[in-house]
């Protein structure tokens, strides 16, 4: 093996996301278990990620990520921190075994057909993060799937603003080719500087349907029994909601739609007052 997974990684942190990850909401005694979940998902999609090395390499990569999981080997660190902490607490190690299915996928398919395989994607991508967040909390189950619409939503919203650099970096598209062919857009048209009117007309389709989804997931925030949980959810769930209608407005190839930091903060901090002011 050439690759060694401090060859792989990015050097990007959890200050550097889209969203907030083990904010200072969250209580300090879940942070440590929910830093070890970051850093081992972030090394894994750094993997599934770079631009050079062989696609075997990756996936050989990640599966020793998997071991490390299962306690086959203990090669990679952060795979062996992390399986300590979730024995540690009792936690479910299912959440991790999905997401490698997440990166995986990453390595060997570079396009998805339908709305419905998208989807099926955030489900190991996305929505095991959320979860893993929940068992940290001792939160219900019951909660899996409105945890499911916000963190499928996010992921979307992920890949609409980070379309046109999916494609020239990675030849990656998550936009469904069979939106694609109905509106008449080539893949092609995302390596363009500008979103023609058809490729626009399905980042807005895809943003509208996210939409939705953070519709179904509205009452999550207030459903959870840990308080400071609960606001960080609510500011996440704001933060999507302004970034799902903004890419309904612009285009992701030639505007900007990542909030800037002044604005993240102003609308994070009307979504905390308004969870810490209503029961």
């Amino acid at each position: 093996m050439n690759a060694t997974a401090a060859d792989l990684a990015s050097g990007k942190g959890h200050k550097d996301e889209n969203f907030p990850v083990a904010s200072k909401l969250v209580a300090p005694q879940y942070r440590a278990p929910i830093m070890a979940f970051y850093r081992f998902a972030r090394l894994a999609d750094d993997i599934a990620d770079h631009e050079t090395v062989p696609a075997d390499q990756k996936l050989e990569r990640l599966e020793i990520m998997r071991m490390g999981i299962t306690g086959e080997c203990d090669a990679e660190p952060s795979a062996v921190a992390l399986r300590q902490v979730m024995a540690e607490r009792k936690l479910d190690p299912v959440h991790a075994l999905d997401l490698l299915e997440a990166f995986r996928r990453d390595v060997t398919k570079l396009r998805y057909g339908s709305w419905d395989e998208l989807t099926d994607y955030c489900r190991f991508s996305a929505n095991p993060v959320g979860r893993f967040v929940l068992d940290v909390h001792g939160e219900d189950r019951a909660l899996w799937p409105a945890n499911d619409a916000l963190c499928t939503a996010l992921q979307v919203i992920n890949h609409l603003q980070d379309c046109g650099k999916d494609f020239h970096q990675l030849d990656r598209v998550y936009l469904p080719q069979d939106m694609l062919s109905a509106a008449g857009a080539r893949t092609a048209e995302l390596g363009e500087d500008k979103a023609s009117p058809a490729l626009l007309t399905v980042i807005q389709a895809c943003a509208e349907r996210t939409q939705h989804l953070l519709a179904d997931a509205a009452p999550f925030a207030r459903k959870i029994r840990d308080r400071r949980l609960g606001v960080e959810v609510a500011v996440i769930q704001r933060l999507a909601v302004s970034l799902a209608a903004r890419l309904r407005r612009r285009d992701p190839l030639s505007e900007r739609v990542h909030h800037g930091k002044a604005e993240a903060l102003l609308l994070a901090s009307g979504a905390a007052l308004g969870r810490f002011v209503r029961p």
